[in-house]
């Protein structure tokens, strides 16, 4: 029978989503389940197969034409064992995820990191086109970054390859979720930009921002990128630090992979061209011209898809 079926998993602290998609990248079906976040997650892997079983006999297909499963999960995979290292906001450690799934489904499982699989999602149907250097950067609650070079993933020597948001981007900056200070996703990721924003409230300045805050009872990022727009100044010097640390070590790691092209996502990316064009020109004056004629900045297009796409790459990648 021909395997022409990928499973796609992306895997998350509240929702996993799970995708059943053809070798041309045709979506047949995709669904969400809960976490189970009980006893350290160790419910997750049956809870996923069994999803998966019961949306192939409705949609009466055979798990004979699936090629196997591609999962992406949060925090530090081993992708040559298939197991998670560490994943915090799951409860898991030295979770043989791979071994597990393998065993319950009796497919070939391949499992990655959840912003390198978002990276080949949106390098296989999004943003990227095909091409074959990459780099993918997601400003959410944090900040994650997936390098693809001569078309494929790099995790490095034990997963922590592309973890651009724990580059130092300030000595002795705000604390970061790693334990360490003054990580990129402490300035540029969505809660960065507004600690920043409620630093300047708590100082007694920034009246516009503290004007919104009282209004809505919170600030959030869209709120500071609107003040901007209006001539806030104070929303206008947040953006500017954001867009030049951003800039910088977005500069210095082209530098080091030569992407053709930079495609940025998450909640912050909603921003635009707002986004994008002072991002972009930041960039332009800390890399190379050479390396900067060569790259294109651009909105990725997947959304919440990316990762179940992905999966479903990583899955051709390896059949």
């Amino acid at each position: 029978m021909e395997k022409d079926l990928l499973i796609g998993i992306d895997i998350g602290g509240t929702t996993v989503k799970n995708a059943i998609i053809s070798n041309q990248g045709e979506l047949i079906a995709k669904w969400e389940i809960p976490t189970d976040l009980d006893n350290q997650g160790e419910n997750v892997p049956k809870d996923i197969w069994s999803s998966i079983e019961n949306k192939l006999a409705e949609l009466n297909l055979k798990k004979e034409r699936c090629a196997g499963m591609g999962v992406g999960a949060p925090g530090f995979i081993e992708p040559e064992t298939g197991k998670v290292a560490i994943a915090v906001n799951i409860g898991w450690k030295n979770f043989q995820l791979k071994e597990i799934l393998e065993k319950s489904s009796g497919l070939n499982v391949y499992v990655d990191n959840d912003a390198n699989i978002a990276a080949l999602g949106e390098n296989w149907k999004g943003s990227g086109n095909q091409v074959e250097n990459m780099l993918a950067v997601t400003l959410g609650t944090g900040v994650g970054g997936g390098i693809i070079s001569n078309g494929q993933i790099v995790s490095g020597a034990n997963g922590t390859g592309a973890e651009i948001g724990h580059i130092t981007v300030e000595q002795n900056g705000a604390a970061c979720n790693c334990g360490r200070n003054g990580c990129l996703e402490t300035v540029t990721s969505a809660t960065g930009i507004v600690r920043q924003a409620e630093e300047l409230i708590a100082e007694g300045k920034a009246a516009s921002l503290k004007k919104r805050k009282d209004a809505n009872g919170v600030i959030t990022t869209k709120d500071i990128f609107e003040l901007a727009a209006d001539g806030d100044k104070d929303s206008k010097a947040i953006l500017d630090h954001v867009f030049d640390v951003l800039g910088f070590t977005l500069a210095t790691v082209a530098i080091t992979v030569n992407p053709a092209k930079v495609v940025i996502g998450g909640g912050v990316s909603q921003a635009g061209n707002a986004l994008l064009d002072p991002l972009k020109k930041a960039f332009e004056k800390y890399t190379l011209p050479r390396t900067n004629e060569a790259c294109e900045f651009v909105i990725a297009q997947l959304g919440n898809d990316a990762g179940v796409y992905g999966g479903a790459y990583l899955v051709l990648q390896n059949s």
